[in-house]
């Protein structure tokens, strides 16, 4: 599986960041804490939270949800936060990435799926992240997200925990509308 490039893991990480201010822990030492703003809930459309903020100066927009149910097998492994966010950075001409931050170290080398309906698309891991592994798809997994009621990631963990989260895509069109007018 080739892994991504250094400026897309940093990319990346930067929109986490934006995860991770919003709730998570983050050491208040940390130079991201003490150089970024804290992200800015806008509004939330159903399910889905649409937030701004800065990332070296520049602003990066994106919609975040957070699963309706999450199952692991075995049964009741602990996990971390788990998110779905879809992310947009206009310095980097980036716009509408859908990514994944899963609440577990994602077994090395291995590939996650997100279903909407019948359509499965495959998801790039690394570490407890996961995005989509062939960019091409990208506009069509996000099309599919607009049209369906419903999304599934499924992976598996370095200790062979399987996990299904389902996260509702109520709302997800209105919170990718104003993504796309606060972030243009």
């Amino acid at each position: 599986m080739p892994r991504p490039s250094p400026a897309l893991l940093c990319a990346f990480r930067s929109a986490v960041f934006l995860l991770i201010a919003c709730g998570l822990t983050f050491p208040a030492s940390s130079a991201w804490a003490q150089s970024e703003s804290q992200p800015t809930l806008l509004q939330q459309y159903g399910d889905w939270g649409v937030y701004t903020g800065t990332n070296s100066g520049n602003k990066v927009c994106f919609a975040l949800s957070q699963p309706t149910s999450a199952e692991t097998n075995p049964p009741n492994r602990p996990r971390g936060q788990i998110y779905l966010f879809v992310s947009t950075r206009p310095a980097d001409n980036v716009r509408n990435e859908v990514s994944v931050i899963i609440g577990y170290p994602f077994r090395t080398d291995s590939d996650a799926t997100a279903e909407v309906g019948t359509t499965k698309f495959i998801l790039q891991t690394q570490g407890d992240n996961a995005w989509v592994k062939n960019s091409g798809e990208e506009a069509q997994l996000v099309d599919a997200m607009r049209r369906g009621a419903d999304l599934v990631v499924s992976g598996v963990s370095g200790r062979g925990t399987t996990t299904t989260d389902r996260y509702s895509l109520a709302g997800i069109s209105a919170a990718l509308d104003r993504v796309r007018q606060e972030c243009p």
